[in-house]
C-alpha cells in the first residue's frame, strides 16, 4: 500500500484532527465536498441534482461514536433526513454506517437503531437503506445485521469492497439485494486484501462483470475512473444488460461534468452526498481510496491555504505521536 494512502488513512483515524476540522471546515473547502450542515441545505442540494436527472444517496456524517446518547442522536438525525426526503418527494435514499449507530460498543443498540431506520424507510415508499462498508473488522457485524434485516425487509443493501479476498463470497451471497461495488478505502492487511492498484482494478472489473451477469437487483458501480466506466458501458451493451438494473455512482463535488454527461446518456446515476460538520474522516478516506482524487480536489476546490493548514496540522500530529511513543 502506498505511503500516500497510508498517510490519508492515518489522518482519517485521528480524533484530534477530526475535531479540529469541524471548527475550520469552511476554510478548508469542506463546503465543496459536503452539502452543508443542515437538512434545509441538503434538501436544496438534492433538488438541484434531481433537476439534472441524478438521484442521491445521503450520508449523515459521524465519526467516533462511543456512547449510547450519541448513537441514538445519530439515528434520530438520520430519521429526520429521511422524513425531509419523503416530505419533499425527492429522489434520494440513505447510506448509513453501523459504527455511527453504536456497533463498536453495543451491538444490540446498533441493531435496534438500524432496524428502526429500515422500518421507517419501508413506510416511505420502500426508501432504500444502504449499510455502508467500514474497516474489515466490522464486516462480520455488517453481514450478520444484513442477514437479519433481509429476512423481513427488501429495502436494504450494502457495499462490496473489491480489494477484499472475500468479495467474491459476498457477491455470491447477495444476488437479490441492491449492492454498491467500490474498490475499497481502508488500510487492510495483505492477508485479507489486495494491495497493488492494478490487482485491485482488475478484481473490481471482474466483480462488476460477475455481478451484472448474475444479479437479480440493482448494482451500483461507484467509481470516478473513466476507464472503468467506459469498460462497463461497453460490457452492458455487449451483454444486453437491462440499464434499469445498473447505476453509476460518484461522490459529491468530484467530476461533476462527467456525472452529468453519463446521466444525459440515459444511464441511471446517483451522487453520494455527505452533510454535517464531521467531514474530515470521510474526505481523507476518499483521498486514500484513489490518489487521483487528490488531483481532482486540488483542481476543483481546494485553496492553497488548505494545503498549508492540513500539512501543518498533520505534521504536528505526527511529531506529537512520535514523541509520545518515546515516553
Amino acid at each position: 500500500m502506498s505511503l500516500v494512502k497510508n498517510f490519508f488513512i492515518a489522518l482519517s483515524n485521528n480524533a484530534f484532527l477530526n475535531n479540529t476540522a469541524k471548527k475550520v471546515g469552511p476554510s478548508l473547502g469542506a463546503n465543496k465536498v459536503v452539502a452543508g450542515s443542515t437538512i434545509d441545505e441538503v434538501v436544496e442540494t438534492i433538488k438541484a441534482l434531481n433537476r439534472k436527472n441524478i438521484s442521491v444517496t445521503v450520508d449523515n456524517l459521524g465519526e467516533f461514536v462511543n456512547n449510547r446518547q450519541d448513537a441514538i442522536a445519530a439515528k434520530e438525525a438520520i430519521l429526520d433526513v429521511m422524513k425531509a426526503i419523503n416530505d419533499h418527494q425527492l429522489d434520494a435514499h440513505m447510506s448509513v454506517k453501523l459504527s455511527q449507530l453504536g456497533a463498536e460498543f453495543d451491538k444490540v443498540l446498533a441493531y435496534e437503531n438500524i432496524y428502526d431506520i429500515v422500518a421507517k424507510a419501508k413506510s416511505y415508499h420502500h426508501m432504500h437503506i444502504n449499510i455502508d462498508t467500514e474497516k474489515y473488522d466490522s464486516l462480520f457485524d455488517i453481514t450478520q445485521t444484513l442477514d437479519r434485516l433481509k429476512s423481513e425487509f427488501s429495502n436494504v443493501g450494502t457495499v462490496i469492497q473489491a480489494y477484499l479476498f472475500k468479495a467474491d463470497v459476498l457477491i455470491d451471497k447477495y444476488p437479490d439485494l441492491r449492492l454498491r461495488l467500490v474498490k475499497g478505502a481502508y488500510k487492510e492487511s495483505p492477508y485479507i486484501a489486495y494491495q497493488d492498484k492494478d490487482e485491485i482494478d482488475q478484481n473490481y472489473i471482474r466483480l462488476i462483470e460477475k455481478r451484472l451477469l448474475t444479479a437479480k437487483n440493482m448494482t451500483s458501480i461507484a467509481t470516478h475512473d473513466h476507464r472503468i466506466i467506459n469498460h462497463v458501458k461497453q460490457f452492458i451493451d455487449d451483454h444486453h444488460i437491462d440499464k434499469s438494473k445498473v447505476e453509476f455512482q460518484m461522490l459529491y463535488g468530484f467530476r461533476s461534468d462527467l456525472a452529468e454527461s453519463i446521466a444525459n446518456e440515459g444511464y441511471q446515476f446517483t451522487i453520494y452526498v455527505p452533510f454535517g460538520d464531521d467531514w474530515f474522516g470521510y474526505f481523507m478516506r476518499r483521498l486514500a481510496e484513489r490518489p487521483q482524487n487528490l488531483t481532482l480536489a486540488l483542481k476543483e476546490f481546494v485553496k492553497p491555504k488548505t494545503i498549508a493548514i492540513l500539512g501543518c496540522v498533520g505534521l504536528s500530529t505526527l511529531l506529537f505521536s512520535l514523541l509520545y511513543r518515546k515516553k
